[in-house]
């Protein structure tokens, strides 16, 4: 079956029995369609008959709620690799109308959706194999009039590959719980890599909400403590993505979205809240919402929950439930960013590694494994050692610098004192790293050329000032090992018996992992056990030996 970018899934099994469709259409639907599924809910629409396969008003009812999380829940468990999104324009209260079957047309011209939709998809059952086409025409018809497709638009039946359901699935329909709803309704969180959790937290709120949604975004002083906080995704880039998912929602909802510097933000302080939707684990702070808002004088907020949901595919050290901070841990080891293809300057092979970190962070010990897994590891501190060695260029530089009282009795120099004499001295810093520092880079080109007269595929300069140095154009890619600064003081104190504020010192003088993750094209965290790391760095190698099998078939020189 052809794949599709972008399709639209209408789903059309009525309410009490549609949880038991959603896995396998899910997974049916995932064979089709390669990055975006869209949601269409319609339960009882019949596509047998021309007549009745109009766009209807659907009552907001608790069972969508229910539905909507386990279809977000069952998505991350058979097709985590598809941008699930529940469209709710058509779902909505309406005075007067019976359940499913009201009058009024939720479209009165068809939606534009941010992707446009190349397949409609539907769990419609047949009821004998002629209905086939006639099922085809009617979907396509009824699509149409709902959102803005392709021309060219597709249509696929996925009853016939599912399981037949129970014998409920004949009975009537039960008129659903009816969901209260209110004016206006706010979140909080960070949404960050926006998952299934997110989503459920989105969609149920737009649920809730008739008139206006209200969203706080946590930045700055609440990123802080986050696990991984900088694979973070910038602010402007997580307000992107929340409007377009919500603009594709729910169009009719006027969306405030606002930055987050404090717990609260405009929750304690708008008097035409009436509803806050928070988890399992945040209804404490939903409570203490309702504290400050009665310290304001203002009425209490309706804390509508909604269950978290469970990761099936989490490890030891993820969460249970689906999260950003899991989502972030995965990253680790992958290509966050493509290397740059204009680098006519390096040869293709060794493929050169720069890797470079914090102190502490646990850089030579990642280096010491990717020298177990094959690479040739060039140690640029040791070759730093080597060029303050009588004879070498830098030696009678820096003396003539710096002057023969940084000599030892035997002419060596002593660092501990040529240190003393650059410490918190900028200038006299940059003046001793610009005569070393080039020193140190043709003798890492060196060994290089010694590694590619070897055959060797794969070299990693190991360099705490990899960036700091400009040796980036050296290599091919930049990998670099975090920790958080309370970690790596601690690393520091231990290893190097220094004080806490001594250790804290260090780091502050050296790129904080921020400066160094916004230049880093692969990122490894050494925080958690031995065997973590090195299942990282297994597969941060494996896909290293992909890029470059890849590169052999190409002919190219670059990535």
């Amino acid at each position: 079956m052809s794949a599709f970018s972008t399709g639209i899934l209408v789903l059309t099994s009525p309410l009490n029995t549609l949880p038991l469709r959603i896995a396998p259409v899910l997974s049916s639907a995932a064979q089709v369609v390669e990055r975006t599924l869209y949601v269409h809910l319609h339960p009882g629409l019949n596509l047998g008959s021309a007549a009745q396969a109009r766009p209807v008003f659907i009552p907001p009812a608790a069972d969508v709620s229910s539905l909507i999380s386990r279809l977000y829940s069952n998505a991350a468990n058979v097709c985590g690799h598809l941008d699930v999104r529940v469209l709710l324009t058509n779902i909505r209260a309406q005075q007067g109308l019976p359940p499913l079957t009201g009058a009024g047309n939720p479209f009165p011209s068809p939606q534009t959706l941010s992707q446009r939709p190349e397949v409609v998809l539907t769990d419609f059952a047949l009821q004998d194999p002629g209905q086939s086409s006639l099922v085809a025409q009617c979907l396509r018809k009824y699509t149409g009039h709902c959102y803005v497709c392709t021309p060219t638009l597709a249509s696929v039946l996925l009853h016939p590959q599912l399981e037949p359901l129970p014998e409920q699935e004949g009975f009537d329909i039960e008129e659903p719980e009816p969901l209260q709803t209110y004016s206006d309704v706010v979140v909080g969180g960070t949404f960050d890599r926006l998952h299934g959790a997110h989503k459920t937290l989105l969609n149920i709120s737009c649920l809730l909400a008739n008139k206006r949604f209200v969203i706080g975004v946590c930045d700055k002083e609440l990123l802080k403590n986050k696990v991984l906080k900088e694979l973070i995704e910038p602010y402007d880039l997580r307000v992107q993505k929340l409007k377009e998912f919500l603009q594709d929602v729910k169009p009719s909802l006027q969306y405030e979205i606002v930055p987050l510097s404090d717990p609260f933000g405009p929750s304690i302080t708008d008097p035409n809240l009436e509803c806050i939707v928070v988890s399992e684990e945040t209804r404490k702070g939903g409570e203490a919402v309702n504290k400050k808002r009665q310290e304001n004088g203002l009425s209490t907020l309706v804390l509508h929950e909604i269950q978290l949901l469970k990761d099936a595919h989490h490890s030891e050290i993820e969460e249970e439930k689906i999260s950003s901070s899991s989502l972030r841990t995965r990253l680790l080891g992958t290509l966050l960013t493509p290397p740059k293809v204009d680098r006519p300057h390096l040869t293709p092979f060794p493929y050169v590694i720069g890797l470079t970190g914090g102190s502490g962070s646990g850089k030579s010990s990642v280096a010491c494994r990717l020298e177990a897994l094959g690479a040739i590891r060039i140690d640029a501190d040791q070759l730093g050692h080597q060029t303050y060695q009588p004879g070498e260029v830098a030696y009678q530089k820096v003396v003539e610098e710096f002057g023969s009282d940084i000599l030892n009795e035997d002419k060596t120099i002593n660092r501990r004192c040529l240190g003393r004499k650059v410490f918190n001295n900028k200038d006299r810093l940059k003046c001793l790293t610009d005569i070393v520092w080039p020193e140190i880079a043709l003798l890492v080109k060196q060994r290089i050329r010694q590694a590619r007269e070897q055959g060797k595929q794969v070299c990693v300069v190991d360099a705490a000032v990899l960036l700091e140095a400009g040796w980036v154009d050296m290599v091919h890619e930049v990998w670099v090992t975090i920790i958080p600064e309370e970690e790596a003081v601690s690393r520091i104190t231990t290893r190097d018996r220094l004080t806490a504020e001594d250790a804290r010192q260090r780091l502050q003088s050296q790129l904080s992992n921020m400066q160094q993750v916004e230049q880093a094209n692969v990122v490894l965290c050494t925080l958690w056990d031995p065997e973590v790391t090195q299942r990282q760095v297994q597969k941060a190698w494996d896909l290293l030996q992909e890029r470059i099998s890849q590169r052999q078939l190409t002919g190219s020189h670059e990535l």
